[in-house]
């Protein structure tokens, strides 16, 4: 498997290409983005903008950006050692605006159709995306857009403990989410959903979904208390002047990876910020 420095996952979050992921003025924490590995960029390109509706842009010449509301895809090219199903983070979902279209296209880019209009839930499909990346569709004829982000779907063995983490420690709000076993938490610009399984899961890193990534207000600080509270970083909070942010990583107690970012002006704006 291809490995990449820290100094390129930390070219993720520049100042630009943020503005559809704005967060509510008094939010902490927000959703930022995913970060995935393929096997094939044009692949990738070719879903995310004729399927999805997303805009591409780079960041630097080997990096791929498409930017949807609420969430920035972020694709390198690598060798995936699987997709996200049997990890911890089992699928990301979106909201879709004509899903009867974005079905077809995905049959026509030859992607597996897993479950399509459930009598249970006719609004809802699943499927396999590039490099394996499962995809939940929820249809919304109301969105004015093809698509937005809606979730990040954990398949968990202990479904209280891992909503509760996200509570404590990134000040997720629970939500009541049926009678059933599954658990929600919300953030600013996503739903963390947690699901029970019994069937082992593994990490994400390294996989075709290999981090998720979260916007935060005084990161130094987060990161104190985050660590304060035994939360071990995986990359200590550092700042990125030339780029204007701020970046740690970590990894949740389920072997999920987090990307933990700051943008601000107060760090600086080199001239290669706009060149992300």
């Amino acid at each position: 498997m291809r490995t990449f420095p820290a100094v390129a996952a930390l070219l993720v979050l520049g100042p630009v290409g943020f503005a559809q992921t704005s967060a509510p003025a008094d939010a902490r924490v927000s959703n930022s983005h995913i970060h995935l590995f393929t096997k094939d960029p044009e692949v990738q390109r070719h879903f995310w903008v004729d399927v999805m509706g997303a805009t591409a842009g780079k960041m630097g010449p080997d990096r791929d950006m498409y930017t949807l509301p609420k969430v920035l895809v972020i694709v390198d090219k690598g060798n995936p050692t699987a997709g996200t199903e049997g990890s911890i983070v089992n699928h990301v979902g979106f909201k879709v605006r004509d899903m009867k279209d974005i079905l077809d296209k995905v049959a026509a880019q030859h992607f597996t159709i897993q479950v399509k209009n459930p009598p249970e839930n006719p609004k809802q499909a699943f499927f396999l995306g590039p490099d394996d990346l499962r995809i939940e569709l929820l249809a919304d004829d109301k969105l004015t857009t093809v698509s937005e982000n809606h979730q990040v779907h954990f398949f968990t063995p202990d479904v209280d403990a891992m909503q509760k983490w996200y509570v404590s420690n990134f000040g997720a709000t629970p939500v009541a989410f049926g009678a059933g076993k599954v658990k929600l938490a919300t953030l600013p610009n996503v739903n963390l959903i947690f699901s029970p399984t019994d069937t082992p899961v593994t990490g994400t890193k390294g996989r075709a979904l290999d981090h998720i990534g979260f916007e935060v207000k005084d990161l130094e600080d987060f990161t104190k208390t985050l660590e304060a509270n035994g939360v071990k970083l995986d990359t200590p909070y550092r700042k990125i002047p030339q780029m204007g942010f701020a970046v740690a990583f970590l990894t949740d107690p389920w072997g999920t990876r987090i990307e933990l970012t700051e943008r601000s002006t107060s760090l600086g704006q080199g001239p290669n910020a706009a060149q992300k």
